[in-house]
């Protein structure tokens, strides 16, 4: 009972900060231009060479992956920590139906987004799945154990 309450007023509270986010139906990759365009073949090619990864499969309609970006994602703390550690960003763009994004999705056991899949700097390692409701200083650390470093440097 006390785990299912919590778990809505979590979602209630995501809610109602995605609803205070301006909705733009703009091309999201000119808003966000560190982010790659997630590919399998630029997912596999960065992961054979070791490099730490994070994958963001999103879409325009989804209130929880923008909400996510607004208060975890897009901050200057997190885009710092993603510079100085290497990571590598790939975005999936989910909005319109993508084959390769919902292959994914279903590798990992979901049938739609957000995912977040954050593949460490060792070569064919298993990615940490990050929840689906993020904090910044959850992805911070996330970061920190993805590239063995610290979050007090970022």
């Amino acid at each position: 009972q006390g785990k299912r309450i919590l778990k809505q007023a979590s979602f209630a509270s995501a809610m109602l900060l995605a609803c205070s986010i301006p909705f733009y139906a703009a091309d999201r990759s000119t808003q966000h231009p560190s982010w790659d365009n997630y590919t399998p073949e630029k997912l596999s090619a960065l992961r054979t060479k070791g490099e730490p990864v994070l994958v963001n499969l999103t879409a325009d309609w989804c209130l929880t992956c923008l909400a996510n970006e607004k208060i975890a994602l897009d901050t200057d703390e997190v885009n710092t920590a993603i510079a100085l550690s290497g990571v590598h960003t790939l975005k999936g763009d989910w909005t319109n139906y993508n084959a390769e994004i919902t292959q994914l999705l279903n590798q990992y056991g979901r049938n739609g987004v957000p995912l977040y899949l954050l593949f460490p700097a060792k070569k064919n390692a298993p990615p940490e799945i990050l929840p689906q409701l993020l904090t910044q200083d959850l992805v911070l650390k996330a970061i920190s154990r993805a590239t063995n470093t610290q979050t007090a440097s970022f």
